[in-house]
């Protein structure tokens, strides 16, 4: 993707849509059990942002706080997972690459928490793979 490139988005129904100007600082494959759950798929894409980034153009994300220090942003209308925010690193916004209008334009880089990915899923990518946490 071009970093000059504007990236529009938004949830299922409609009721949240966003823009991002430039390009993600990083993306990932998240096989945690967290993300398993909250979105009831065997992994979620995300791609990270700086939060300027970031121009909500309808609606608002409700958030849920998964743990102590994690939110999970989801549309209160049609619950689709949206974003995922750490407190630990409040310039950051992280933002599911599936919400994008055209989900082609960003590429994840690497796979994390891999321990917790259902064995019947076969990945084939030349990403790198890390067990838990990208330290």
């Amino acid at each position: 993707m071009k970093t000059n490139e504007i990236l529009l988005g938004g949830c299922l129904c409609g009721a949240i849509r966003y823009q991002i100007d430039g390009a993600p600082f990083d993306a990932d494959y998240c096989h945690c059990r967290q993300c398993q759950l909250s979105s009831g798929a065997v992994m979620m894409v995300w791609m990270d942002f700086k939060h300027q980034q970031v121009n909500w153009l309808k609606g608002n994300v409700t958030e849920f706080a998964s743990s102590e220090k994690i939110r999970r942003g989801f549309c209160q209308q049609c619950g689709c997972s949206v974003s995922y925010r750490h407190m630990d690193h409040p310039d950051y916004l992280t933002l599911s690459i599936a919400t994008l209008d055209n989900p082609n334009l960003v590429t994840p880089n690497y796979h994390i928490f891999t321990d917790n990915q259902v064995t019947w899923l076969a990945l084939e990518d030349k990403c790198s793979r890390y067990p838990q946490a990208r330290l």
